[in-house]
């Protein structure tokens, strides 16, 4: 054999090699995470839903997930696609909140248009004047088209 058909058989050999490889650290992870599925852990499907198990059914491969209070989902379980760990702060570092006056948080409540929101809650760093709120779509054109000039 020449040096070249040796040189290919081990650069193919090599990447028979890392295939196996990766397949293997990938299993390993898919059975790790297998067994973080329990109950009341807070998990991500592949599609963006954020949702805490309420149930798994391992005959079935189905999940049962609780996307907020009194709404649940049952999926796939391989739909799951990561466990979600909560944040948790460096050392001495506080985790950052957002609070307006007496304590109310800066998003508005349920079912309430940020233009009503209350005074207290209003955020600082939109500083759009009152009279933006409610100009007209053609006012706003008018208004935008000026500030490029």
């Amino acid at each position: 054999m020449d040096l070249m058909t040796i040189l290919l058989l081990v650069i193919f050999a090599f990447f028979i090699f890392t295939m196996f490889r990766r397949n293997k650290k990938a299993q390993a992870q898919q059975a790790e995470m297998r067994t973080k599925f329990v109950p009341g852990v807070e998990v991500m499907t592949n599609f963006g839903l954020f949702g805490r198990i309420l149930s798994v059914d391992d005959a079935e491969n189905k999940v049962v997930l609780e996307l907020s209070p009194g709404a649940t989902a049952t999926v796939h379980r391989q739909a799951v696609s990561k466990v979600v760990e909560p944040a948790v702060p460096a050392e001495g570092e506080a985790m950052p909140t957002e609070t307006g006056a007496e304590g109310s948080t800066l998003e508005p409540r349920f079912g309430e248009r940020p233009e009503t929101q209350r005074p207290e809650v209003q955020r600082p760093e939109i500083g759009r004047p009152e009279a933006q709120l409610h100009e007209t779509p053609e006012q706003t054109l008018r208004r935008l088209e000026g500030e490029g000039k």
